[in-house]
C-alpha cells in the first residue's frame, strides 16, 4: 500500500509538470506532504525522480548531427535536425520540459527534506542524512540548470544574453506561471551556488570509515554523537554513483568553461581564468591518482584499446561517475556491422577520420606527415583505430570490409558490410568501434550480453576543459596562479597525446623527434586552441559532446559530411590494389548565423508573453 501511495503522489507530480504544460498549476495536497514527513518512501521518490531527469544519455546519439557521424537510420529525428527541419516547435535537443519539470521535483524535495524523518535511530544519522540527501537535490538542480542554459541559452533580439526561468522553490498554485527567462549570468551564478551548496553537505566521495575521529566534527561534537556503522550507512561505499561533493565540483567546471565560451562570455560574467581555476579544483581534489599514473604512457595500449571494457567490473580512476550498470547487448546490436548482426546505425564520417593524426603528430594535410592518401591508415594515431572501423580492421576477429564489391567466397562476391550494400550498411565506408564490447554476441540464436556503463563524466574532460581555460586567459606555456603541478595547457596536451602513443610507432617505440607537430606550435597560442579543441574532439567523440562543443565555440555546424569509397583498381582481381575515393555523404543545413543557440519552445513562447525568444528563431 505504501509504494502505491508513493506512485499516485508522484503521478500527481508529473502531472503538475506534465509535458502539455511544465507551469501548469495544481492543487495542494496538504495530506500527502504531512504523509511524506513520517514516511521517508514518500520524499525519497521525489528525489529519485529528480534523479530520473538527469539529462545524461546512455548510447551515443547526438554526434550524427554533427560533422562527426551519419546515420543509416533515414528516419531519425537527429538526421532530420541537421539536414534542415531543425524549429522551434521541432527540436530533438530541446531539454526544456524534462529538465523544469526535474527541477520542480527537487525544489518540492528541498521544501520537505528538513522535516521528514529519515531514519528511527540517532539524531546524528537523522542530520546525516538530511544533509546528503539535501546536498544531492542542490547539484542535481545544478545540473538540470547547466543543461537548460546549453540547450536554451541564448541572446534575445533586446541583445540581452538570457538563460532560463530560474525559481528554487516549488510552484504551486499562487505561483505566476508568466515568468521571464533569467540573464544568463544569473542562471551560472545559481548553478554556482547551488554546486557550493552542495559541496557543503556532501562528501567528497562515498567511501566507508574505520574510525570515529574520521567523522566530520559536526556529526560527532558535544551535543551529537555518530558511530561508524551510522556513518558508513550514510556516507559510505554502498552509496557510490549517487551524486557527490566531486561531482558537484565537476559541475561547477563544466558550467564556468561554458560561460566563458566565445558563444557566452561577452555577458555571462566569467572569465577563462575563472574555469581554469575551477577546473584546477577538480585536479587537484583528485586523490585516487597522480598525474603521471593517470597518463600513463602505455595508456593506448589499456584505456583506448579497452573500449571501455576496463570499466565494467572495477571503478577506475578515469571515470568520476558513470550510468548504472546494465547487463544487455543492445548498443552492440545497434553499432555492430551487419555481418555481426547490428544495425551499423552510427557511422563515422571522413572528417573525423582525418582530425586524427599521423603517429608522429603531424596532421595529415602537413606535407612532411608521411600521409598516403591510397595508404589512408598506415601509421595514424593509434586511437583511430581503437575507435573506428575502416576497411580491413580486423574486430571480432573478422575483416570487416566496407568497401564496394569486396567479400570473400560470397556468391555475389560481396558483404553486407559494404558500403550502402543494404539498409544496414554504413553510408561512410566506416562503423563505430568505441564503446563496444567484442564479447558480445548480437546473434538472435546465440545471443551473448555483457555488462556495460556509459561514462557521465571522466578526468580526461576536465584536464582538455583545464588546458582550454588555460591557454585561452594565459596562452600555451604560462601555469596560472596556484595551478595543478605547474600544469601548462601545453603539459596537459603533450600528457594526453603521449598516453596515446603519439611519438611512438605501433610498437611504442620512440620515433624520431617525437610529437613533432606540438613542440612546432606550443609557443603559439591560436594554433593551440585549435590542437585542444581537436583533441577534446577525439578523446571524446560519440559521447555527446561535439554538438555542444561546435555551438559554444561558434564554429561552423554547416560542414558537409564527407565518407571514404574503397574499391579494387581491377574488380574481377581479389588480390588487386585498393583505390581510395573521398565523396559526399550528406549535407548540414543549419543557419551560422543564430543556431549556435537553440530555441525556446514554440508552444512556451505563444503561451507566456514574458518569455522572449532567442534571436532567429520564429
Amino acid at each position: 500500500m505504501k509504494n502505491k501511495n508513493i506512485i499516485l503522489y508522484l503521478l500527481g507530480l508529473i502531472l503538475f509538470a506534465s509535458c502539455q504544460d511544465m507551469f501548469e498549476p495544481a492543487d495542494e495536497n496538504t495530506r500527502q506532504e504531512d504523509a511524506m514527513k513520517l514516511e521517508s518512501e514518500y520524499a525519497n521518490g521525489l528525489l529519485m525522480y529528480g534523479y530520473s531527469s538527469l539529462p545524461y544519455m546512455n548510447s551515443t546519439q547526438t554526434d550524427i548531427a554533427t560533422d562527426d557521424a551519419v546515420t543509416n537510420n533515414l528516419s531519425s529525428n537527429y538526421l532530420n535536425m541537421a539536414t534542415g527541419t531543425w524549429a522551434a516547435d521541432n527540436n530533438p535537443m530541446s531539454q526544456w520540459d524534462a529538465c523544469l519539470g526535474g527541477i520542480q521535483y527537487v525544489n518540492k524535495f528541498l521544501s520537505l527534506a528538513g522535516e521528514v524523518k529519515w531514519t528511527p535511530s540517532s539524531d546524528s544519522k537523522q542530520m546525516m542524512f538530511t544533509d546528503r540527501l539535501k546536498g544531492e537535490s542542490f547539484a542535481l538542480r545544478a545540473i538540470l540548470y547547466l543543461s537548460l542554459i546549453q540547450a536554451h541559452g541564448g541572446y534575445a533580439d533586446d541583445g540581452v544574453l538570457y538563460g532560463v526561468p530560474l525559481f528554487t522553490e516549488a510552484l504551486d498554485a499562487s505561483t505566476d506561471f508568466n515568468m521571464s527567462r533569467a540573464p544568463f549570468s544569473k542562471c551560472v551564478a545559481q548553478i554556482f551556488e547551488d554546486c557550493d551548496s552542495a559541496m557543503e553537505l556532501l562528501p567528497m566521495d562515498y567511501k566507508n570509515i574505520d574510525s570515529i575521529p574520521q567523522i566530520p566534527w559536526k556529526y560527532n561534537n558535544r551535543v551529537v554523537q555518530a558511530q561508524v556503522s551510522g556513518y558508513n550507512s550514510v556516507f559510505g561505499a554502498t552509496q557510490r554513483n549517487r551524486i557527490s561533493g566531486r561531482i558537484a565540483q565537476v559541475v561547477k567546471a563544466q558550467a564556468a568553461l561554458l560561460a566563458a565560451s566565445p558563444a557566452f562570455r561577452a555577458q555571462s560574467g566569467v572569465t577563462s581564468a575563472q574555469a581554469a581555476k575551477l577546473c584546477g579544483d577538480v585536479l587537484r581534489n583528485n586523490e585516487s591518482k597522480k598525474i603521471e599514473g593517470f597518463f600513463d604512457p602505455t595508456g593506448h595500449l589499456d584505456w583506448y584499446a579497452s573500449t571501455y571494457k576496463n570499466l565494467i567490473d572495477a571503478e577506475v580512476p578515469e571515470v568520476i561517475w558513470r550510468s548504472d550498470r546494465s547487463n544487455d547487448n543492445t548498443q552492440e546490436k545497434e553499432q555492430f556491422p551487419p555481418s555481426l548482426y547490428g544495425n551499423g546505425r552510427v557511422n563515422p564520417s571522413q572528417n573525423l577520420v582525418d582530425a586524427f593524426p599521423m603517429n608522429n603528430g603531424l596532421p595529415i594535410t602537413d606535407p612532411a606527415s608521411g600521409y598516403d592518401p591510397q595508404n589512408p591508415y598506415a601509421n595514424r594515431d593509434m586511437r583511430l583505430s581503437n575507435t573506428i572501423i575502416y576497411n580491413g580492421l580486423k574486430f571480432k576477429s573478422n575483416n570487416i570490409l566496407t568497401g564496394v564489391g569486396m567479400g570473400y567466397g560470397k556468391e555475389n562476391g560481396e558483404f553486407d558490410d559494404n558500403l550502402l550494400k543494404v539498409a544496414r550498411s554504413t553510408r561512410t565506408g566506416y562503423y563505430l568501434k568505441k564503446l563496444l564490447r567484442e564479447d558480445v554476441s548480437a546473434n538472435p540464436s546465440s545471443p551473448s550480453p555483457q555488462r556495460h556503463i556509459y561514462p557521465r563524466m571522466r578526468y580526461t574532460e576536465i584536464y582538455l576543459a583545464y588546458a582550454e581555460a588555460v591557454n585561452d586567459a594565459w596562452g600555451p606555456n604560462v601555469a596560472p596562479p596556484d595551478s595543478v603541478g605547474n600544469l601548462t595547457a601545453y603539459d596537459v596536451i603533450k600528457l594526453i597525446r603521449d598516453r596515446a602513443g603519439i611519438g611512438k610507432d605501433e610498437f611504442g617505440r620512440d620515433l624520431a623527434g617525437g610529437d613533432i607537430y606540438l613542440e612546432r606550435i606550443k609557443n603559439d597560442k591560436n594554433l593551440m586552441t585549435d590542437l585542444i579543441r581537436n583533441e577534446r574532439r577525439l578523446e571524446l567523440c560519440f559521447e555527446n559532446k561535439r554538438f555542444w562543443d561546435l555551438r559554444r565555440w561558434q564554429m561552423p555546424l554547416n560542414v558537409a559530411v564527407k565518407g571514404m569509397q574503397v574499391e579494387r583498381i581491377d574488380p574481377e582481381d581479389q588480390n588487386s590494389a585498393l583505390k581510395y575515393t573521398i565523396f559526399d555523404v550528406e549535407n548540414r543545413d543549419y543557419d551560422d548565423s543564430y543556431q549556435c543557440y537553440g530555441p525556446i519552445p514554440k508552444a512556451e513562447v505563444l503561451k507566456w508573453s514574458n518569455l522572449k525568444q532567442n534571436k532567429g528563431w520564429k
